[in-house]
């Protein structure tokens, strides 16, 4: 990639510089680019860099210059790294809020791991199940940073990860993306209470219940209900879990902001709590 002609405004360290360009402001990152150089030197055009990149929104902009005076050089190099992985192996173009998010996130775990406090994520198995590549993209990363850093970082920060690369794939919506995962967890959590039995997450039935709780988060958030031509059969037949459905569709309701949920939503929920408790 090749910059245009641009003056630094800001050097904020050796591989990362604020320049402008036709009067916008850029965020250049190459190695070197920053050093030696102060604000008002000029880059011609043509110079070769690794990343060119300008937030849309002045706000992030401001955030992500600040992030850049807290977080070390090399933290960010490797936050870096396996952002460019990321974009990478999807073939696409990831938000904006990644450069800051990802980055705040990584350099906090890794002042926490350094310091010996224990990371738990109490919704890996979901996230896994939910998000699959980002899961996948996610291990690799975390094996990227054992690597790099030389610490050894828990399998709860692949969870972690692959929340926030969901979120850049999806306009950095990082709240709905935790609150699927919370739900998934919390109805599982409530069929186990009220059935009085244990389900197996490893479980065939188990993943497909998770995918069916996403999709539905995902038809109920977008107002793209779907019809269900066997409800009448399922109160008739699954009377115990029907009633425990309507339940659990109370709690997605509440937690969507939701007046209620379909009744054809419910139905399918039926079906998927009679396959796990039998």
């Amino acid at each position: 990639m090749r910059s245009d002609q641009c003056e630094i405004l800001k050097v904020f360290n050796n591989n990362i510089v604020l320049a402008a360009a036709d009067g916008k402001e850029q965020i250049l990152m190459s190695k070197g680019i920053g050093f030696g150089r102060q604000s008002g030197d000029r880059i011609a055009a043509g110079t070769e860099v690794e990343k060119i990149f300008a937030m849309q929104d002045a706000e992030n902009h401001d955030r992500f210059c600040k992030l850049l005076s807290q977080v070390n050089d090399e933290t960010f190099r490797i936050c870096q790294k396996i952002i460019r992985m990321i974009g990478e192996r999807l073939g696409e173009e990831l938000d904006e809020n990644i450069h800051i998010n990802l980055v705040d996130h990584i350099a906090f775990m890794v002042k926490r791991v350094m310091n010996g406090e224990q990371i738990h994520n109490p919704f890996l198995t979901e996230i896994e199940l939910l998000y699959k590549t980002e899961f996948q993209l996610a291990e690799q990363a975390v094996q990227m940073l054992r690597q790099e850093t030389k610490l050894t970082i828990p399998d709860g920060e692949i969870g972690f990860i692959a929340m926030h690369i969901h979120s850049a794939r999806n306009q950095g919506k990082l709240s709905q993306t935790v609150k699927c995962a919370y739900l998934a967890n919390s109805i599982v959590e409530l069929i186990e209470e009220e059935r009085a039995i244990t389900i197996d997450r490893q479980s065939l039935d188990y993943a497909r219940f998770i995918t069916h709780v996403r999709f539905t988060v995902q038809r109920l958030t977008s107002n793209t209900p779907i019809p269900n031509d066997l409800l009448s059969t399922i109160k008739r037949k699954y009377k115990t879990s029907y009633l425990l459905a309507r339940k659990i569709s109370k709690m997605i309701a509440f937690e969507l902001e939701l007046k209620e949920v379909p009744e054809g939503e419910v139905g399918y929920i039926a079906i998927h709590i009679e396959k796990l408790c039998s």
